[in-house]
């Protein structure tokens, strides 16, 4: 019996002595085990997104084309009319006081830009009345703002007809997505916000292009306004220099 009690002790401290040194040991081969490889992180380009909003995308695309070439073009011919000669009326005043009326005319044919237009306007009215030439200064005036402010509207349209497209393309997209889980048997993550976010493409892109477009409508207005005000001094000068003889 004793025999018995004995073989009993030395087994359970045997036991005991193993279930030690595995606890011991794990650490040890935790640290030596090498990490778990990261998971690749999946990229995604502009292209394929933009690829991925869809047909909705097309129009959206040739309304931004059309707004870059709109801006380009207005800002080539309003950079050149903002071109602005502290001289030129001081040179023309000297001409018209000494009686040199064809050097004026030839000044403005030189310097070809919306202010001398105004003036070589007026210049061929001298002689007929101060209202006359004052109501000629401005149909001239408003003439050249049209020019200016041709084609801008288009900016205008494209950035708000833009973002609309760009949420419908989004909704089609939502009805499109729930129209296939009704048909799905099993619900998953990946079938709601793998069609999600490409459809959420076409809001983005509507967005961009309405705000760039919205942007480049104010931005060129602003200069705009300032040419118009310039033009009205430079008219405004021109009758002061007819009535300066008088004084």
């Amino acid at each position: 019996m004793l025999n018995s009690i004995f073989l009993q002790i030395v087994t359970t401290a045997g036991v005991a002595v193993d279930t030690v040194a595995s606890v011991v040991a794990q650490p040890a081969a935790a640290a030596v085990l090498p990490p778990p490889p990261l998971a690749k992180e999946a990229s995604l380009s502009l292209l394929e997104m933009i690829m991925k909003g869809g047909y909705i995308m097309i129009p959206i695309g040739i309304l931004s084309l059309l707004a870059i070439y709109v801006m380009i073009e207005r800002i080539m011919v309003i950079s050149k009319a903002s071109k602005y000669d502290k001289n030129f009326m001081s040179t023309i005043r000297d001409f018209i006081l000494s009686g040199n009326i064809d050097a004026a005319k030839a000044v403005c044919k030189n310097t070809n830009s919306p202010q001398s237009r105004i003036v070589e306007k007026g210049i061929s009215k001298i002689g007929m009345p101060i209202k006359d030439i004052r109501e000629s200064l401005e149909d001239t005036g408003k003439m050249e703002v049209y020019k200016l402010e041709r084609n801008l509207g288009i900016l205008s349209i494209v950035g708000r007809i833009a973002p609309m497209l760009g949420f419908i393309g989004t909704i089609m997209g939502v009805i499109t997505i729930f129209y296939n889980i009704s048909l799905a048997d099993n619900i998953s993550i990946g079938l709601i916000s793998g069609g999600l976010y490409q459809k959420m493409v076409t809001s983005a892109g509507g967005l961009v292009v309405g705000v760039v477009a919205f942007i480049a409508y104010h931005w060129l207005n602003i200069i705009v306004d300032k040419i118009a005000h310039r033009l009205e001094h430079s008219a405004v000068q021109f009758i002061e220099i007819l009535q300066e003889p008088t004084k």
